[in-house]
């Protein structure tokens, strides 16, 4: 460890956003993805379906802190911001907690989540914070945990989990588990996240898609102009939804009528971002309940 006063450290973990060792709080930054494209490909014995969607971090976070659990910061985990909803046996932090200890050995952690990313929005926020959670329970004990066991643990949680291990951008295949860095092309561009004021259930959204095999491979439509992904890339999920939930389409609608070069749902919704050359002025859109906005870098 490069620090050893404590006062103030920053340190890169992995290939993620950096997280900060402050008067010994351990302190990281889980972010966002979108997804360009999302092809179901077919429905597997296991429930889950294949797909082909590249993932993409975003500068959209949420705040957790970890700390080795002391008389000031007694072992559990607390919440604030965006209220989690989850019990505590859904809860993908303390479930991430529950599995580092049991694969790797762990002492009682104190762990706090602000969260800023909303949830249940195609934005991948539980599973981001689930994967720092991990790297930061493997800094503190101070084991060399290799990136391929992280992510091992990390797919148990769930299929974006083992995405943010890396945070880097890729291709993802299988349930979403199986990974291809791919070209970080959207460097410099600016992004809008609009989230309507409705809930979608992801196994509701899965029930309403039929699959499409043989479909051309998403990196032939990603190694594309930025500028020509609104003819090619789709996202399998929008058809039903735009069907059941009209506000979705009259934002993407909205998103290209104020110029962005392209625009989508993330995942299976209900988020729907855009992709500017330039900054857009936020302007309030009815019917949202979240709205973000920032360059990607």
């Amino acid at each position: 460890m490069p620090c050893q006063n404590y006062t103030f450290c920053k340190v890169s973990v992995n290939a993620g956003l950096p997280f900060h060792i402050m008067f010994a709080r351990m302190i990281s930054y889980p972010n966002a993805k979108i997804n360009i494209g999302l092809n179901i490909l077919a429905r597997r014995k296991d429930g889950y379906h294949e797909i082909e969607s590249v993932m993409y971090p975003v500068p959209l976070t949420d705040i957790l802190e970890v700390n080795p659990a002391n008389e000031k910061f007694p072992g559990g985990f607390q919440s604030s911001g965006i209220r989690v909803t989850a019990s505590d046996n859904e809860n993908l932090v303390q479930r991430a907690f529950w599995v580092f200890k049991r694969e790797f050995g762990s002492s009682d952690m104190y762990i706090h989540l602000h969260k800023q990313i909303p949830h249940a929005a195609g934005l991948g926020g539980g599973s981001a914070d689930a994967a720092f959670a991990l790297k930061l329970f493997s800094f503190i004990n101070g084991t060399e945990i290799s990136h391929h066991l992280l992510r091992d643990a990390a797919a148990e949680l769930g299929s974006d989990c083992a995405f943010f291990i890396d945070n880097l951008p890729a291709l993802a295949t299988g349930r979403g588990e199986k990974l291809t860095p791919v070209e970080p092309v959207l460097n410099g561009y600016f992004l809008v996240i609009i989230k309507p004021a409705i809930e979608v259930s992801t196994a509701w959204a899965y029930s309403k898609v039929n699959p499409r095999p043989g479909l051309a491979p998403m990196t032939r439509f990603y190694s594309m102009n930025v500028d020509q992904w609104k003819e090619t890339m789709f996202n399998d999920f929008e058809e039903p939804l735009f069907f059941h939930f009209p506000v979705l389409q009259e934002i993407k609608k909205f998103l290209y009528s104020q110029g962005a070069v392209y625009a989508s749902m993330s995942g299976s919704g209900p988020s729907v971002y855009g992709i500017f050359k330039k900054e857009w002025k936020m302007k309030k859109y009815q019917g949202s309940d979240f709205i973000w906005s920032g360059w990607i870098t």
